[in-house]
């Protein structure tokens, strides 16, 4: 048995395969099979996948029906017989030591359930600004604390970083179809399932950035899908027992997740701004408030919570402050969900 299983889905990925697989070729740790999935793919995918194998007996290749995503993953991970599960895209680049690392951690940390890694995107010249500012902010959270905390902003741990335990990846059920991105469901279903996290500090994976990413081309990526998954997972997790659930925020992000929460039941009670044009006004026939109103609407609670929902750059910041200073506290009190 390796110690180690690298699953792999492929999809028309001919021009980026070799140099994935070539990654792996050079990992240091050498105990390891890739479960290479290919998923109908209607280029060269399934012939390089063949030539590799033929030379590297750790390469099992696994040909299927043109399904998607979720089910080419289910289909690799009944096949991976590590304990240990590595996840990969056939189109981004592991560092060499990136599986020694990931291992050694594990090993040593029995009581981290996923560990990620530090990322690079590249092609240096086709990473776009927003895909650099999502990678520094998911690059500046290292310990479980950091990422528990901000897990409803946004996915804190890049799927193509991960090693999980098989044992608890198979737990909350592998990965599921919820007509939502896959990966932040699987990260939301750890977390509700109280699995911890951990981030090491090396840049051990570079993400190819190019324009028919799955988050670019597929609707379970959209901004409305991530609200709506963030608003199942929100009312399962930190809004359970809640008697108040009050959103900073009656913009554009604001909205469209009370919109969600009160389709999940969620005793949604007003919305803060600081625009005064809102201030005094009603969504979905709920308040809009002022922040200067907050502390005693939160006493009329005998559970309440915020959630930061104000998607503009630097906005967290300045919500983190204001709330700080009326002693609430970040993952008990309020929760950043933009």
């Amino acid at each position: 048995m390796p110690v180690v299983s690298v699953l792999m889905p492929c999809y028309n990925a001919a021009a980026t395969l070799p140099d994935a697989l070539r990654s792996l070729k050079q990992q240091t740790l050498t105990d390891f099979e890739i479960i290479a999935v290919d998923d109908g793919s209607s280029d060269d995918t399934l012939e390089i996948l063949g030539s590799w194998a033929a030379a590297d007996s750790r390469l099992r290749v696994l040909a299927c029906r043109h399904g998607g995503i979720i089910a080419a993953l289910n289909e690799g991970l009944a096949a991976c017989s590590a304990p240990y599960i590595a996840r990969m895209d056939a189109d981004d680049c592991s560092h060499a030591q990136r599986l020694e690392y990931q291992v050694a951690f594990l090993n040593d940390h029995p009581e981290i359930d996923v560990v990620s890694c530090r990322v690079t995107g590249f092609p240096a010249g086709q990473v776009r600004q927003g895909f650099a500012i999502y990678l520094d902010w998911l690059n500046a959270l290292l310990t479980d604390e950091d990422i528990r905390r901000e897990i409803f902003v946004e996915s804190p741990l890049p799927h193509p970083s991960l090693t999980f335990r098989r044992e608890s990846l198979l737990r909350v059920g592998g990965y599921q179809d919820r007509g939502w991105a896959e990966d932040y469901d699987l990260l939301l279903r750890l977390y509700l399932a109280g699995a911890r996290f951990a981030k090491l500090e090396g840049y051990l994976l570079e993400w190819r950035e190019h324009p028919q990413r799955l988050t670019r081309v597929d609707s379970r990526y959209s901004l409305e899908n991530f609200l709506r998954a963030k608003a199942y997972y929100l009312t399962r997790g930190p809004l359970a027992g809640r008697d108040s659930v009050i959103v900073w925020g009656a913009g554009m992000v604001g909205r469209r997740l009370g919109k969600h929460l009160l389709r999940q039941g969620a005793p949604l009670t007003a919305y803060i701004d600081i625009d005064p044009r809102k201030i005094g006004r009603t969504r979905r026939g709920l308040p809009i408030l002022s922040p200067e109103a907050l502390p005693e609407l939160w006493r009329r609670s005998s559970s309440p919570v915020v959630l930061a929902a104000v998607g503009a750059r630097g906005a967290r910041q300045l919500i983190r402050q204001r709330l700080t200073v009326i002693g609430l506290r970040e993952g008990q009190d309020w929760w950043g969900v933009a």
